[in-house]
């Protein structure tokens, strides 16, 4: 595994998010952040959305050319994915996924590859992860936790996934080899 390097770029709110400790983490959750970079992604992460004063994030950030961002540290509960979160650590990569069409019924394919950078990263960070955090043993995809549907917002007689990410041009074969980690819920 190459050398890791992690970019620490705390949200301004991280304080607010309840703590945790690092034995509660068992799953990582794969995301892609569904925007056109990591700017954006940054902007969507420091967004307001909640009483307390926090907003969605994923810990951990892999931008295209395979550099790290911390945005939420591990031992925080970051609002990432529906019901998991005080049990799992987000990873986003940078990947437009179907934006901006998100609900779109006629936008739904994912065509952006994940980049070779990406993966290695990736792959490296969830080495560190299982070193950090003893009882880490499990990893899903956002798809495969959150199956909700919605509306489409080009056609209300149809439903889309919430959720697509991180989509079916991830390679979970190569991200799982020699991992450690055995992949949970409904996309296995």
């Amino acid at each position: 595994m190459p050398m890791l390097t992690i970019h620490d770029q705390l949200l301004p709110y991280v304080a607010k998010l309840p703590g945790r400790p690092a034995s509660a983490v068992t799953l990582v959750v794969i995301h892609c952040t569904e925007l056109p970079d990591l700017a954006t992604a940054r902007e969507y992460g420091e967004k307001v959305l909640y009483e307390d004063g926090t907003g969605n994030s994923g810990h951990y950030y892999i931008d295209r050319d395979g550099a790290v961002y911390r945005y939420v540290p591990g031992t925080r509960v970051a609002h990432q994915v529906r019901g998991y979160n005080p049990s799992s650590i987000g990873i986003e990569l940078v990947n437009r996924g179907r934006y901006p069409n998100w609900f779109d019924s006629q936008q739904q394919r994912m065509t952006e590859p994940y980049t070779a950078a990406q993966v290695v990263s990736l792959r490296a960070l969830l080495a560190q992860l299982r070193t950090d955090y003893p009882n880490l043993h499990e990893i899903a995809g956002h798809e495969d936790l959150d199956i909700a549907r919605v509306t489409a917002s080009d056609d209300p007689s149809k439903e889309v996934p919430r959720k697509l990410d991180p989509g079916p041009l991830f390679p979970w074969a190569e991200v799982l080899a020699g991992s450690g980690l055995k992949r949970i819920g409904t996309g296995q």
